[in-house]
């Protein structure tokens, strides 16, 4: 079955949040369009998993994120699709793993294809707005995989991820139009992730009356690392004794803690936000520890780019008032693929969700039902580093990761055999098992070979003269 087959031919049944106990909107069949949650999902970019407080981490200053935890539920074993970013996307975008997602080179401009099926388009065919703020990163301008052809109503910010480098561009784009950026660099004027910022608020104003889809791709803390200096979140840290690099990092990350609760009191101030249902997440770990400073990977071992913990392991809150329990903790493992399951369930939408991912809703977990939930076996990931310079992929350099159960089985050479972790006694990967459980180790190279398929052709659209995206 095509994807448009899969969204045009709806089921009746649809999950109902009111049979788990939960106080919000949803009805025990498909609830009218009115009454369906609106959900909002921030998806930073390189943030580390022990750089908020509510992870542990002591040197940025996050209060409205940790309000947001404390409002709601706080997930200790949660991953990224991938550990860099465009991959990462694609997991999230289409329920599918590494293993099976289109999108799985991190040039930055690769393009989901017109039959994969996203997270927007499954919200969409249930009723709902669908806007993106951000970061798209899952094809350029001009391909099939621009957002507005796969789901959106309105994307606004960069498509291409090496173009969101930068954080005053000449432009940035709407819907594949155009939009100068106006304001010289370092002022806050020029400055992209306010006006995203903007933007998506003005979104969540016009839409409140609807259900709608934000998704939220905002490309802070990711570099270059740049912040205008009349930020109030760069005083708090530009005279701390640390490296600069760190200290705009830092800053970043309470900017974005500020926009968190500006967002917060917004949903208020519309009298939507029991309606609401809000996830923060990062893409992947962080790019790089900052050990001494904001130590960003906390007891983890390794950061962006590995198969460790580091890399893939990432915060992940909820919080929707009724319906999520406050200053809830949960240790389940889950991971970018159950996001589209777990969205649709929210919606009522799982009839338009593709027989064929590999996520499972977590939505028993978000609203307190642990006996309902269901548990992955295994979890997969890879990477295969390119050379730049040749543009080709590098020999031999798969990495591959797989949790099972405790267990967390990782390389990062095809021609290595695996390390084996067992994660409830070693968080930090330090202890190789591996020779001691061969069984396990086995069980693993099977199911990989069992699930894993070969990409499809990762190919970046040609680019005008001397530029690397459109």
């Amino acid at each position: 079955m095509n994807r448009r087959d899969i969204l045009n031919t709806a089921a009746c049944g649809a999950a109902s949040l009111a049979l788990h106990g939960c106080t919000g909107p949803a009805q025990k069949t498909t609830p009218p369009a009115a009454e369906k949650p609106n959900i909002i999902f921030i998806i930073v970019d390189d943030m580390g998993w022990a750089d908020l407080p509510c992870y542990g981490g002591k040197s940025i200053q996050t209060p409205n994120i940790d309000r947001m935890a404390a409002d709601g539920i706080r997930f200790t074993n949660a991953y990224s699709g991938c550990t860099v970013c465009a991959p990462a996307r694609s997991v999230l975008m289409t329920g599918l793993h590494m293993g099976h997602t289109p999108v799985r080179g991190n040039t930055g401009g690769i393009p989901i294809r017109d039959h994969d099926v996203t997270v927007a388009e499954v919200l969409k065919h249930a009723g709902y707005v669908t806007g993106g703020f951000g970061k798209w990163g899952l094809g350029d301008v001009r391909t099939p995989g621009v957002p507005e052809k796969q789901g959106f109503d309105t994307f606004f910010g960069y498509y291409h991820q090496v173009h969101a480098h930068y954080y005053w561009p000449d432009y940035l784009w709407s819907n594949s139009e155009t939009i100068p950026v106006l304001g010289e660099k370092g002022s806050a004027e020029g400055y992209t992730h306010y006006r995203i910022f903007a933007e998506m608020l003005h979104f969540i104003r016009t839409n409140k009356d609807r259900p709608f889809f934000c998704y939220a791709p905002w490309t802070p803390p990711h570099g270059r690392y740049e912040i205008p200096e009349s930020d109030p979140a760069w005083k708090i840290y530009k005279d701390k004794p640390w490296p600069q690099m760190a200290k705009v990092v830092a800053a970043m990350v309470s900017m974005i803690d500020r926009h968190v609760g500006r967002l917060l009191e917004l949903l208020s101030e519309l009298d939507i936000d029991r309606r609401t249902i809000v996830f923060f997440c990062s893409d992947n770990g962080a790019a790089a520890r900052f050990e001494g400073t904001l130590d960003s990977s906390g007891p983890l071992r390794g950061f962006k780019r590995s198969m460790y913990e580091g890399g893939i392991r990432v915060p992940f809150i909820a919080r929707w008032p009724g319906c999520i329990p406050k200053g809830a903790v949960s240790d389940l493992p889950c991971y970018f693929a159950d996001m589209m399951p777990t969205l649709a369930e929210i919606a009522a939408a799982t009839q338009y969700v593709p027989d064929n991912i590999d996520g499972l809703s977590i939505l028993p977990t978000l609203i307190a039902n642990p006996n309902e939930q269901k548990k992955h076996r295994f979890m997969y990931w890879e990477w295969q580093l390119y050379n730049w310079g040749k543009k080709q992929n590098i020999p031999n350099r798969l990495m591959q990761a797989v949790r099972m159960g405790k267990w967390k089985a990782v390389r990062h050479r095809s021609n290595l055999p695996f390390e084996l972790y067992d994660l409830s006694s070693d968080i930090g990967e330090e202890n190789d098992l591996a020779a001691d459980h061969p069984e396990i180790v086995r069980k693993i190279e099977a199911y990989i070979k069992r699930t894993r398929t070969e990409p499809p052709p990762q190919i970046e659209p040609p680019k005008p003269q001397g530029k690397r995206y459109r």
